[in-house]
Parts: structure tokens; sequence; C-alpha cells
């Protein structure tokens, strides 16, 4: 049974960046991005006033469905895929295109969008976006805004991060599974460590990957002053993944892939590190019913805890199988999120009054917040009087814990002046040199200068100090 290296073919589709080519009188976007890595869908009244939405996710599609019940509107929703998406905006709106109407952006892209003039002023008339300032959550409304202080986009969701624990486990270990207990179990990195040694002791694993606190490793800004910043936290980031490789503490899954998802419902393989980096080619871990044929001899254990965002409520409800109930969330080593889908309106626009309309409606109206979090079965909404109304709801599939109220303690520690616009490409890179170094394909200094050199390649801007 051979792998089909679908990771292979699945990295160089997230790499690659094609151009479409879109006309700039702005008739019709659909027809300029047929076929093209889209989804489109329109909805609403073919008569009336025609407003076009481009989007990383389908969540806009949902939102516009609704919108259009109560409103004499036509909408259009394009989602395009994530590694298309900024060329093809920056692609209409450089070629003076008036559609789309409303673009988003997530907050590694959006600090370029900004100083290219894609997102309209809200601060002005008539939007005067300022007066609903206190009504978002802080660092929300914060990766809004430009440089200047200028309110360009707006979300209406949250997604800080945290650990997801069994807590099951946690009492056959450690005695208790409560959140505050637990979550000293993650308070730094050298506790984490001890914390996986306990568990490997007791026939477990603590991760199913070795990549759960990358959500947690960004507490420092990678660029400060126009130098790259290589913090001590990113460093002791590093030796914890090597740590965590090397000691075997993990099941040795990848993010993403069939072992990491069933790993939330109970036993899983433990894998050799081979067959995580591909060396070994007999167990395809893209594939559900090969993986369990070619993994049936191997050990098994189960895994204590998985690092994501908010977001990732949604994706343990739809793995955990008969593990609903014994799961629990708590904090992690640092405050950090993951994504978040920030909507604004395209500069270029014709029909600005009815994307404000729109745009109000799905981050500022409190209905709508309401609808959403019955809709998406649990999605963390960005609206403050929404989640204290619901701050004490109980969350079933998490031994009923208030989640709500746990996301906006965790939301209020985000510092987002630590975020810019070079971290995915940064993030990455730091992250190959880490994977190099666990792996043995080489050494520490050489991996970390591969890293520099990489840096200042691609940021000749950015001032390079190896240490």
């Amino acid at each position: 049974m051979k792998v089909k290296k679908l990771l292979a073919t699945l990295l160089v589709g997230a790499m690659t960046l094609s151009m479409v080519a879109c006309g700039s009188d702005g008739s019709d976007s659909g027809s300029a991005l047929e076929g093209d890595n889209v989804d489109s869908a329109t909805v609403g009244n073919a008569d009336a006033e025609k407003l076009v939405v481009w989007t990383l996710a389908k969540d806009l599609q949902t939102f516009a469905e609704k919108y259009a019940e109560t409103h004499d509107v036509q909408i259009e929703t394009v989602v395009i895929e994530p590694a298309d998406y900024a060329t093809k905006v920056q692609t209409a709106l450089n070629g003076g295109q008036t559609t789309p109407d409303i673009i988003v952006g997530e907050p590694q892209m959006l600090e370029d969008f900004y100083d290219a003039g894609y997102f309209e002023d809200l601060n002005q008339a008539p939007y005067n976006a300022q007066d609903y300032a206190d009504q978002i959550v802080d660092y929300v409304w914060e990766v809004g805004q430009d440089s200047d202080g200028i309110q360009r986009a707006i979300s209406y969701q949250i997604t800080p991060a945290g650990m997801y624990y069994r807590r099951d486990i946690a009492e056959k270990v450690f005695g208790t599974d409560d959140p505050e207990e637990i979550g000293k179990l993650f308070a730094d990195y050298n506790t984490l460590l001890d914390t996986a040694k306990t568990l490997k002791d007791a026939g477990y694993r603590i991760f199913a990957s070795d990549a759960e606190m990358s959500y947690f490793s960004g507490d420092s800004a990678w660029v400060v002053d126009g130098k790259l910043n290589v913090a001590q936290a990113r460093k002791d980031y590093m030796d914890l993944v090597i740590d965590l490789y090397k000691n075997d503490y993990t099941a040795y899954a990848n993010q993403w892939s069939t072992p990491w998802y069933q790993a939330m419902a109970g036993e899983v393989p433990i894998l050799t590190a081979d067959i995580q980096n591909y060396a070994d080619d007999s167990v395809n871990v893209w594939d559900a019913d090969a993986f369990e044929e070619a993994t049936k001899d191997l050990d098994k254990t189960e895994v204590f805890a998985f690092g994501l965002p908010s977001w990732g409520v949604l994706t343990l409800r739809d793995n955990v199988g008969e593990t609903s109930g014994k799961w629990g969330v708590c904090s992690g080593p640092a405050y950090g999120f993951g994504g978040g889908t920030f909507i604004g309106i395209s500069a270029y626009s014709e029909h600005k009054d009815l994307a404000w309309d729109f745009l109000k409606w799905v981050t500022l109206d409190e209905e709508t917040a309401e609808w959403w979090i019955e809709k998406s079965e649990g999605d963390t909404v960005s609206l403050i009087s929404v989640l204290e109304k619901h701050k004490d709801d109980e969350n079933p599939v998490y031994g009923n814990q208030k989640l709500y109220a746990f996301w906006q303690e965790q939301a209020a520690g985000i510092d987002y002046s630590k975020v810019t616009r070079y971290d995915k490409i940064i993030n990455d890179a730091w992250g190959n040199a880490i994977s190099n170094i666990k792996t043995g394909a080489m050494s520490k200094e050489d991996a970390i200068n591969e890293f520099y050199d990489l840096v200042e390649s691609t940021y000749p801007e950015i001032e390079v100090v190896r240490e």
C-alpha cells in the first residue's frame, strides 16, 4: 500500500496564487471568476439592487441567505480559496473594478489591504463606526483599524485560543478535571514538559501532534522597529517542540490528518517519526480506511489535549464521538488567537450604503448574533452584549462548562500589537527550521541560519541581526 503523496499536492495548492483576469467595468463579478477556484451563490430579488460579496469562507453565504429573507436585495456571494484570495482582490481593485462591494480579510492580510486603500474609511459619515467601538470585543475592534486608527473592518466573531483536554484522563492522572487546575499544567513550557512526562508514564500522550502550541507561540512581535525580533519565547517554543518530538510525548500525528481527528474520539495508533515525515510511505494518513488497515498492529494510546482557537469547539464537537461530554477547556501558556473573518466595504464600490447596511447587520445587530450562535451551533460572536447574555450557557460536549464566559476572558488578554504583516511567512519559516532540527535533517545552527537567509531574501526592508 503506497501513500498517494497528498500532502505535497495540498502544500503546492496552498502556495500557488492563481491570477484572475477581471474586467474593470465591474458589470459582472460572477462571470469574471467563474470556474476559477470559487464557489458563487446568488440569493434574493433578481430585480433589486445587487450587492457582491467576496469572502474566504462560506459563513457569509449563510449570512446573505438570512439577510435576503427580510431585505429587498440581490446578493451574490463568491467564496474564493484562501491561497488565491489576496491576489484576486489585488487584481480586481488595482484595476479599478467596482465589484466586489464587500471584501474581507484575515488578520495577516489586513495591514497590506489597508495600506493599499482597498477598504473604505468607516469612521467618516454616513458610517460613523466609532459610535460602535464599545460594542465589540476590544482586540477585534483593534484588528479592524489601520495604522492611523481609522476603522476599516469589523468581525462577527472572536477566536482566542485555549487548551481542549479530556476530563476523564485528567481525573485519572491528576486527580482533578477543574479547568483552573488543569490550566496550571500548561502554565509554561517547562511545566508542560513535566505534564507530558507524567501522562506518558501513565500510558497516554499529551498531544496528537507536536504543533498544538503554535497558537501560543507568538507572545512577541516578529518585527520591532524594522528589525527581526527572535525573542526568547520563540527560542523556547523551538526547544519545546523538539523535546516533545524526541521524547515521544505525542502520537506523532500531523495536524488535520486522519489520526489527528481520530485522537479526538479515543484510542489512536502511536505513529513513528518516519511516518510523520513521510519517509515511510506505507501509511496514508489522509485516507481513513487505508490508515486503519496499515496501523492495526501499532501500539495505541489516548491523547490528552489539543490547542485550538475558539472555533475548535465546533471541530471537536463534530469528531469526539463517544468522548462527548468528557472534554474541558482551559488557558494555555500565553494568550493567543487564530483566524477570524474581518469584513469591510470596498473603496471602489458603487453600492456603499447597501454594503454598510449588510455589514452592520452581520456584525453589530444583536438579533443577528443570537441567530448566528444557534445557526453555527456554537461560534463565539464578537458582540459584547450577546456574549454577556450567554455567559452562563453550559456546553454539554465540554462537561457543561460555560464557554462563552471563558472565551471572553481569554480575548481580553490578547495584545494585537504583537501581530505584523510579516507573520505568516516568518512563522512558516521558523516552523520549517524547527522541523529540520527535530528530525535531524539539519543542525540547529544551520536551520536557524537558513531561517535568517529566507527572511533577508523575502523582506529586504527588515534588518536581520544574526545571534
